[in-house]
């Protein structure tokens, strides 16, 4: 690389390094971050850059109240270092759609941006059907969909770069059950993203078990100089596929058999609630028989109630006397 060209890439690469606010980082880390793309500079020489040659054409905050300085770019600022191509703008565009359901609003804030320049880039095009297929295709939720907690937008972003980092993070959370606030230092495991909340999977520290943090509960969190201790051979897929977010109770599989209407019946010859799912046809009506082999857990059994009268359950008979009884409570909501 060239001298003349140097700073040109190297500019570039300190724009690319800086997040955008909430976020924000070190002038040393900057320069070890920068270091391992090739750019070897002192300290002095970079704050330089920052304060005298990019502060005065780009939107860099500096957070002269920490020590050491940190750096952030301003999150209604339009920067994109990346070149777009018409297909990633297009699917970044339509996740905007989807992740406004399931995403705090202030990460949403934090991905504008993104999603801005995504739009300007398709809009002029003028010429691609990519354009015209952006503004005819939406995506839309299955089910009542509830608007997401609301998270902090600094404990977003220590959550993510404790993540990232592998290291400890101390929180300040918020105890549904004993509706009190407490402090916990916690070994990061992963996030799961259920609904319209957002969970840390993390285990306190001193603990063997892993638990469920739901993020806006999270009042403060502040990254810990500490590595996080992660359970040997740990996969996420598999800790999900065991249920622990389905049911408290170890996650089973029962059969169930029921007379279901025929617009159910429709849907699920499209979209099988298993794959050894068997619907017959009863004899003398327009009703069909399912049988399945489904998890027994609330949430299927919810997915049951929410058929209303277009089901009726023949077994498991647990799940059959859970009919019942809320039927009878129900009844008593509603006297005649």
């Amino acid at each position: 690389m060239s001298q003349v060209k140097d700073p040109l890439f190297r500019y570039l690469a300190i724009l690319q390094l800086i997040p955008r606010l909430p976020g924000r980082i070190s002038t040393p880390s900057l320069q070890e971050k920068l270091k391992d793309r090739g750019f070897n500079i002192s300290l002095r020489s970079l704050q330089r850059d920052l304060r005298d040659k990019l502060s005065a054409s780009f939107a860099i905050v500096s957070h002269e109240e920490e020590r050491p300085f940190r750096w952030s770019l301003d999150g209604r600022a339009d920067i994109d270092l990346r070149s777009p191509d018409p297909a990633s703008a297009l699917a970044l565009s339509l996740a905007e759609g989807h992740l406004s359901c399931v995403l705090p609003p202030s990460v949403m804030d934090q991905l504008a941006p993104q999603f801005r320049a995504a739009d300007n880039y398709l809009n002029g095009l003028e010429n691609n059907g990519l354009a015209h297929w952006r503004r005819r295709v939406r995506s839309i939720p299955n089910g009542k969909a509830l608007y997401p907690a609301d998270i902090d937008a600094q404990v977003w972003v220590h959550v993510s770069q404790a993540l990232v980092d592998q290291c400890q993070l101390r929180v300040h959370y918020m105890s549904r059950s004993k509706g009190e606030v407490k402090c916990l230092d916690l070994n990061p495991i992963g996030l799961v993203s259920r609904h319209s909340i957002n969970y840390l999977v993390a285990g306190v520290v001193g603990y063997a078990d892993l638990r469920h943090f739901a993020l806006h509960r999270i009042q403060h969190a502040a990254l810990l100089n500490t590595t996080a201790q992660v359970p040997d051979e740990f996969d996420m897929d598999d800790y999900v596929a065991s249920g622990v977010f389905a049911s408290r109770q170890p996650l089973q599989t029962v059969e169930l058999v029921a007379d279901i209407h025929p617009q159910v019946a429709w849907l699920l010859n499209e979209t099988p609630l298993s794959r050894d799912q068997h619907i017959m046809p009863l004899a003398g009506t327009t009703w069909s028989r399912l049988q399945a082999q489904v998890p027994q857990d609330d949430e299927t059994l919810w997915w049951i109630f929410g058929l209303n009268t277009h089901i009726r359950v023949h077994a498991p008979q647990a799940w059959v006397e859970q009919i019942t009884s809320a039927l009878v409570r129900t009844r008593e909501l509603y006297p005649a």
